[in-house]
């Protein structure tokens, strides 16, 4: 009897060491596949501030916190079990359907640099010119100013949530195919854990960033001198910063979107486009010493924002300015 339970406890001890060697190695596998999508993360975070400026501050955090709801929901309930599916099945879509959001991201981010130079600017900084009607803006063009404000914060919301839709893809995807070698539950496991950490980073970040004029107000009512010149000093720093976000956001999306075309194409079977930067990156690389790794990365972003910029332009000139002339040449 006593010896049957000793083999039982031996047997119990030994489930629970080869548990903990499985949790240890999903924890080692869920900070690589983390540490990999963090270039993404630094873009998402950078994007989405853009989405609540002019908006009424005591309605800020609740904009913030349906985005990120609906950021959860885009990488648990979409993005999770179809990025298993199909690598599974058809691990070749995965490609095509990531350039396919690169492309996107690229569009959205010329047409943002279009309506600033064309003066035709959206309002809040939706995407889209699709997006007017989910913005709330009337048939006879009048402006935001005029909208309902429970349905501008719902296309608020809904545009954040899409642009959200491809930059969670993209991590996703990084994600997978770092742990590529894991069975489907580790996968599974791994990537829920990355969908919720890194969204409460990035939506956490964010929501402290666009709240900190508030927080410089609070600290420059203290008694404290020294804290209240610190306070006044965020008050008059926060519009600098969010406006600084703003381009900063624009910017990322025709890096990373440009930067999934190139990778796409490369793994897709053309390689001279990817293979021109990465030579490039390299001889930058080889050739300033201690800079090098910056420096690289750098000439691989600037190269990725030129492919998404021309590859936006063209898009904006599809979508826009052909249906234009169109209508024009209709009319007459």
């Amino acid at each position: 009897m006593s010896a049957g339970l000793f083999a039982l406890l031996d047997d119990v001890a030994a489930l629970v060491r080869m548990s903990a060697a499985s949790l240890d190695d999903v924890a080692a596998a869920t900070g690589r596949a983390s540490a990999k999508a963090a270039g993404v993360v630094v873009d998402d975070a950078a994007v989405t501030p853009r989405y609540v400026q002019g908006i009424e501050p005591k309605r800020e955090l609740s904009i913030i916190w349906r985005i990120a709801k609906g950021s959860i929901r885009n990488k648990l309930v979409f993005i999770l079990p179809l990025a298993l599916l199909l690598s599974a099945f058809l691990p070749w879509l995965l490609t095509p359907i990531l350039m396919l959001g690169g492309a996107y991201l690229a569009y959205e981010g010329a047409e943002k640099v279009w309506e600033k130079i064309s003066g035709h600017g959206g309002g809040h900084g939706a995407a889209g010119s699709g997006e007017a009607a989910a913005d709330g803006a009337s048939a006879d063009g009048a402006g935001t100013a005029e909208q309902d404000p429970a349905e501008r914060e719902k296309g608020i919301v809904s545009s954040a949530v899409r642009t959200d839709l491809i930059l969670s893809a993209e991590i996703m995807v990084i994600a997978l195919n770092e742990v590529a070698a894991e069975t489907v539950w580790a996968r599974a496991v791994i990537l829920a854990v990355v969908a919720v950490v890194i969204t409460a980073v990035v939506y956490g970040a964010v929501a402290l960033i666009v709240k900190m004029d508030d927080i410089g107000l609070a600290l420059s009512r203290r008694s404290s001198s020294g804290v209240a010149a610190f306070g006044r000093g965020l008050v008059k720093a926060m519009p600098v910063v969010l406006s600084t976000l703003a381009t900063v956001g624009v910017v990322a999306m025709l890096w990373v979107g440009g930067h999934i075309l190139l990778v796409g194409t490369d793994e897709l079977g053309w390689h001279g486009p990817y293979g021109l930067v990465h030579h490039v990156e390299e001889a930058v690389h080889d050739a300033t010493g201690a800079l090098g790794g910056v420096l690289g990365w750098l000439v691989n972003t600037a190269f990725s924002a030129v492919v998404g910029a021309v590859v936006g332009a063209v898009l904006v000139v599809v979508m826009h300015l052909v249906p234009k002339r169109r209508a024009k040449s209709a009319a007459h």
